[in-house]
């Protein structure tokens, strides 16, 4: 913003954005029936459609198309896009409405455009949430009005002016127009943005925003692009990083060592092992000579554990490259994708492999230095020594355990909170076992059941889950096997700290929230896992050792068993500071990265 300017509007500058992007992904026609609330969509047309020379600087260059009725407007709309068909590539068309009724009157062209696969973009303006539902003037549920007619229905928040919220627009925008045309799909059709607004609707007289640059705006490939949409890999501004989120798979691996770049790999990715795949990564982001320095990000699988990665891939300064073989969508929750590819080129595993420079090496010695500092501080922290009521196991060090018994060819099916997130630190392979977990919606229910799916899936491999306590009570009905079914081989690894404990890393665990904590957020308990698991017939043992928990994980037996490991909680937000002081003066131990 200009100091001395005032600030615009946010509906009317909200519209000029909107107008602006998608002018910018190819759509020259707009059909617009006239309406109060949609009023800033109007204004911010009509000086679009003005000639070139009376257009005001910043506006695009659109045809308008005005009808009274709604229902005449979206089949107008519906023949300019088969129109544009005929004499080139398919082109979205987009129809503005305001809101009530006028919305309902698109509907039959909406599904003419869904059975016959022609885009169009459906900009229905409405009222903003707060009005919603109390008996405003011409305000309905107009979102999923179209029902399974639409390949995308967002229900896009009124505006306010808030820091990013131009580039949210646009990268939405990114996401209609790519629906619209099947760009991942192969199956085009009638998108719908429902766009709320507030007063004021009339614009003043600010100018319309800068075309350049515009953050937000990706770049998305159809299937079967990759390589032609790719920019050089040596183009990519360095230095660069691979992240691999969950399901991955081995291509980001793969690109990792063909290129000499670290591999920044969740567990299950797919992709954690190799000379290249770093432990401790969340950490050292915060390193400004390594996570400070990254300009460019390959982004393969979604990811969902880490803070600081997804500080990573929502920062202006890094050029993300998102790879999503699948889906009409892409993973790209800070809105900041500079393109989407379907693969990752061919030509960029072609390349021979590139040796590993300063970068790189500058990676690995930092990540070394923390695994020795890690594997010190949970052999011997001097900050909590066991007592008499506190477990001498910490979480971290039974799944490192765990870790270090689970083999190329096992498979290790990880529950969500805590072990996930102490695996992503503490799991160091060479070659890796096979790593599933529920990373979907990251939840902790039926964890037990879906461990006992993969293991009646994979009956010649040796499979193990490893969960909390409440993740364990949360399903513990999937111990249940009906005598006719067949046994199932399932070692279940239960790290109970008796409630919550992910929550004491997080902000809920600060001291000065102590007094509410332990009831809404620790919630402990005092449930016996082994009457429990009497009560099923399931083998249980309990340890609170390192040597009884590995001799439990050398011999998990046949049939389902279960083994208790008592870890501690009461220290876990200190345990967690400690150990990412340990990484970060480890990682200063390192060269300078060049």
């Amino acid at each position: 913003m200009t100091p001395g300017v005032p600030a615009p509007a946010p509906a009317p500058h909200a519209a000029r954005v909107l107008v602006a992007e998608l002018a910018a992904h190819g759509v020259r026609d707009v059909v617009l029936a006239p309406g109060s609330r949609s009023a800033p969509l109007a204004y911010a047309l009509a000086e679009a459609a003005l000639p070139a020379d009376e257009r005001p600087a910043g506006a695009p260059e659109v045809r308008l198309h005005v009808r009274v009725d709604e229902r005449s407007a979206a089949f107008l709309a519906l023949g300019l896009a088969r129109a544009a068909a005929v004499d080139g590539p398919p082109r979205p068309v987009a129809v503005v409405t305001t809101s009530g009724t006028a919305v309902a009157n698109l509907h039959p062209a909406v599904l003419e455009a869904h059975h016959a696969g022609v885009p169009l973009l459906l900009l229905t303006a409405d009222r903003p949430h707060e009005l919603r539902g109390t008996g405003a003037n011409q305000t309905t549920v107009q979102t999923g009005i179209f029902g399974p007619a639409v390949r995308l229905d967002a229900d896009v928040p009124a505006p306010a002016g808030r820091p990013g919220e131009d580039r949210d627009l646009r990268h939405l925008v990114s996401r209609a127009v790519a629906a619209a045309l099947g760009t991942r799909t192969g199956d085009p059709g009638p998108v719908h943005l429902d766009l709320a607004y507030r007063e004021p609707l009339t614009p003043g007289a600010e100018p319309w925003p800068a075309a350049e640059p515009s953050p937000g705006r990706v770049l998305v490939a159809a299937r079967g692009t990759a390589d032609v949409d790719a920019p050089a890999r040596a183009a990519l501004p360095g230095p660069v990083v691979v992240v691999a989120g969950d399901g991955a798979g081995p291509d980001a691996r793969r690109l990792a060592e063909s290129a000499g770049w670290p591999l920044l790999a969740e567990p299950s990715s797919g992709a954690r092992g190799g000379t290249h795949a770093l432990a401790a990564y969340r950490v050292l982001l915060g390193d400004p000579a390594l996570g400070g320095r990254v300009r460019s990000v390959v982004l393969l699988g979604r990811p969902t554990l880490s803070r600081p990665v997804s500080a990573l891939l929502a920062r202006d300064d890094v050029d993300l490259t998102v790879i999503a073989p699948t889906g009409a969508g892409w993973p790209d929750a800070g809105r900041a994708a500079d393109r989407v590819l379907p693969g990752v080129p061919a030509a960029w595993l072609a390349e021979p492999p590139t040796e590993p420079g300063t970068w790189l090496r500058a990676w690995q010695r930092a990540d070394a230095a923390a695994g020795t500092a890690v594997d010190a501080l949970l052999d011997d922290d001097p900050a909590a020594p066991p007592t008499r009521s506190t477990p001498p196991m910490t979480g971290p060090a039974a799944v490192r355990a765990v870790a270090a018994a689970s083999v190329p060819g096992d498979v290790l099916v990880v529950g969500s909170s805590n072990p996930v997130r102490d695996l992503d630190l503490v799991a160091r392979w060479d070659e890796p076992p096979v790593v599933l977990a529920n990373r979907g919606l990251a939840g902790i229910d039926g964890m037990l059941s879906t461990a006992a799916g993969v293991a009646l899936g994979l009956p010649r491999r040796r499979v193990r889950a490893l969960v909390g306590d409440l993740t364990f009570l949360h399903d513990v009905g999937g111990l249940l096997r009906p005598g006719t079914e067949p046994e199932v081989d399932l070692q279940v690894v239960v790290l109970n700290d008796a409630g919550g404990s992910i929550f004491a890393t997080l902000e809920h665990g600060a001291p000065e929230r102590a007094r509410t904590f332990e009831r809404v957020f620790g919630t402990p308990h005092t449930a016996d896992l082994a009457a429990l698991c009497a009560g099923y017939g399931v083998r249980h043992v309990r340890v609170s050792d390192a040597t009884a928990l590995a001799a439990a994980l050398a011999a998990p037996g046949r049939g389902t068993s279960v083994v208790e490991v008592r870890v501690d909680r009461a220290d876990r937000r200190g345990l967690g500071e400690r150990l990412v002081a340990a990484v970060r003066a480890a990682a200063r131990t390192g060269a300078d990265p060049g």
